[in-house]
């Protein structure tokens, strides 16, 4: 039996945050037309960067780690959201504390497998409800929603739970993303509605 995990957001009085729409299911967006069949026996999850335990495993060794069941909610930047959404995974502070950041980590860059990449700060990813999930409702995610791994941060815009992980850099300093680059916020609250620069 995993252990399960409300996102604090679902517990919010102001639940639906400003300027978002209740929908029932979430769109899908990816940058490019079509993905390739990932081949997970080559797969390999990293983080480097400002830390003393560089990591690599391989799919197999991630889906071995101590895993979750988060409930949460989903808040897309083009104004949509999706109710109490069920991902299983690897808590992102279970993966940092094997890793263990060095003083000057404060931001995290995120790589996925078709060229995409987005930035957060680090204490994101020390929260009880930030994940790299690998199901969705109970089964494999489906690889319109991110398989292999999808991270998940339900504090921020969907845009920063990025699908397809394999990477994360751990930076003394923020770089802008696949989006960020383009015009949207470097952090990207819904409550604050930080949507775009």
């Amino acid at each position: 039996m995993k252990r399960k995990v409300v996102s604090q957001i679902n517990l919010r009085e102001d639940r639906l945050p400003p300027g978002q729409k209740w929908i029932s299911a979430p769109i899908v967006y990816d940058i490019v037309d079509a993905l390739p069949d990932w081949d997970l026996s080559e797969y390999r999850f990293k983080v480097w960067g400002q830390v003393s335990k560089p990591l690599e495993l391989s799919y197999d060794e991630l889906l071995s780690l101590p895993a979750v069941e988060l409930v949460a909610d989903f808040h897309c930047v083009t104004r949509w959201s999706v109710k109490d959404i069920v991902w299983e995974g690897v808590q992102t502070k279970t993966i940092l504390s094997m890793v263990e950041p060095t003083q000057e980590a404060k931001f995290v860059l995120v790589h996925c497998l078709e060229g995409y990449t987005t930035n957060i700060p680090i204490e994101y990813l020390f929260e009880e409800d930030s994940i790299l999930a690998y199901k969705m409702y109970g089964k494999p995610i489906p690889k319109r929603h991110g398989f292999p791994l999808r991270l998940v941060v339900p504090k921020l815009y969907a845009w920063k739970s990025a699908k397809y992980v394999w990477g994360l850099e751990i930076l003394k300093e923020d770089v802008p993303g696949f989006w960020e680059r383009r015009g949207y916020n470097m952090r990207g609250d819904p409550w604050r509605e930080e949507r775009y620069w």
